[in-house]
């Protein structure tokens, strides 16, 4: 109880960091974009904090005590995808914000292709969002019931409230400066956690001795995770909304460059973090129900009660600085790509900046019903990135890199590409087409429907 106590207190100076920054907060361009004033240290902070979320800790762990060491590639396909967003993407997408005053992804898509597009995208992205900020509550539900037997609603509602309650206050501003307070508690807690936890196992020679599967220790597959990982996760890490929009934030191309590179960095150095937990999870708890229940339960009873407090501290924000983003993301996009492009054109920026907080109050409310209707954390994250990723990807490149690119080209990938992912995940028996996921099928499908309709139009008449 008195760890539960701790994370309340914890969790109100969230709430009222929040609200203290959220004072300065007036119009919409400081909600959406901070001003676009963000520089390297922060951006870098907003981005890892949010990239260190359910997925990475909870779901990573899982994935490690399951499958070994091939679960690395769930963050560290993250990384690879941070890379290219950090040096090529990024930058290119930062400028079109700021020189034409974009502020979400969907500004930019109706820019480049119109407001069909526009609203294509808008529908996948709210349906993707929702499940991924599901998967975030999913989550924290799961600490608090491990750590102090709190049922899985009030821990999805508690979460819930925490993040609806400071993101509102201020949008991308508020999330930024939180979200550094929330990357040192997580950063210490494990820190401190891991070593420990290692001991206990006892040490390198113990968990070398894991052989539950003979594939356990393979690092490019094992079980169901490995380089498969990279299909679904790299895309979505390089178009993501949620991430685009951070970088439309920031002050210029060089912060970009920094803030998003060393975000990649400490993802690939963290890749090994989870993992490394949920195979100490299995020298103690071989016969765990669920998988995911590996980090709690490391944290609550195979470690020092302080430490483990902490690192439960830590996983907590995890999940709440991951779930931020996206309530921002789905907001922003609600508020601009529906409310102010369809519903209300001429709305001021204060009436924008209203119905962008109450949207803000509806997704979470939703979200924690999504939350304890889902399977699990992996599964939620799952649908979100391959949405995002086979969605975006050809439709976004392509409007960077080819110039006469339009509309048709865009919706003939998209539409193309969903339709394969769902082709492959319900209408086959495996689950796959020659060989290939889902993700994987969706994407090859997207961008050669978008290269055969821009080859189609150079017979069109123009």
């Amino acid at each position: 109880m008195s760890f539960f106590i701790l994370l309340l207190v914890y969790a109100a100076l969230q709430i009222g960091l929040g609200f203290w920054i959220g004072r300065r907060v007036r119009t919409s361009q400081q909600f959406f974009v901070a001003g676009r004033a963000l520089g390297p240290g922060l951006l870098l902070a907003t981005l890892l904090a949010a990239n260190i979320g359910a997925g990475s800790t909870v779901g990573a762990a899982g994935l490690g005590y399951r499958d070994g060491l091939a679960a690395i590639w769930w963050v560290l396909s993250a990384a690879i995808g941070s890379l290219v967003l950090a040096f090529w993407i990024g930058p290119a997408m930062r400028r079109a914000a700021a020189r034409h005053d974009l502020q979400t992804v969907g500004d930019y898509l109706e820019l480049r292709f119109g407001a069909s597009v526009r609203v294509t995208i808008g529908g996948l992205l709210w349906i993707g969002s929702i499940f991924i900020l599901a998967g975030q509550l999913i989550a924290i539900a799961t600490i608090l019931n491990v750590a102090v037997g709190l049922p899985p609603a009030l821990g999805c509602a508690l979460g819930g409230v925490v993040i609806t309650a400071y993101f509102t206050a201020g949008g991308l501003l508020t999330s930024a400066w939180v979200n550094l307070v929330q990357l040192v508690v997580k950063m210490a807690g494990f820190a401190l956690a891991l070593p420990l936890a290692i001991a206990g196992a006892g040490g390198w020679t113990g968990l070398r001795a894991l052989q539950p599967t003979p594939d356990y220790w393979q690092f490019f597959s094992g079980g169901a995770s490995g380089l498969v990982y990279l299909a679904v996760l790299g895309p979505a890490f390089i178009v993501s909304p949620g991430l685009l929009q951070k970088i439309y934030g920031a002050r210029d191309d060089r912060t970009v460059r920094i803030g998003v590179g060393l975000n990649a960095l400490g993802l690939a150095v963290y890749a090994i973090v989870p993992v490394l937990f949920g195979m100490v999870a299995r020298v103690h708890f071989p016969d765990l129900a669920s998988h995911e229940m590996a980090l709690p339960m490391v944290l609550m009873h195979a470690i020092p009660p302080i430490v483990g407090g902490i690192g439960l501290a830590a996983v907590f924000s995890a999940e709440v600085s991951s779930a931020d983003a996206v309530l921002f993301m789905l907001t922003t996009s609600l508020a601009k790509d529906l409310y102010r492009r369809f519903i209300h054109p001429t709305a001021t920026d204060q009436q924008l900046l209203r119905v962008t907080r109450v949207t803000a109050v509806a997704a979470g409310a939703l979200g924690i019903l999504v939350a304890l209707a889902a399977a699990s954390v992996i599964s939620a994250l799952s649908i979100f990135y391959t949405l995002m990723g086979v969605g975006l990807f050809a439709t976004i490149l392509g409007g960077l890199l080819v110039p006469r690119a339009g509309v048709r080209d865009a919706m003939a990938g998209i539409l193309a590409g969903i339709g394969t992912v769902a082709f492959v995940q319900f209408a086959t028996d495996s689950g796959r087409l020659l060989g290939l996921t889902p993700a994987m099928a969706g994407l090859t499908v997207s961008a050669l429907a978008f290269l055969a309709s821009l080859a189609a139009g150079r017979r069109r008449p123009r």
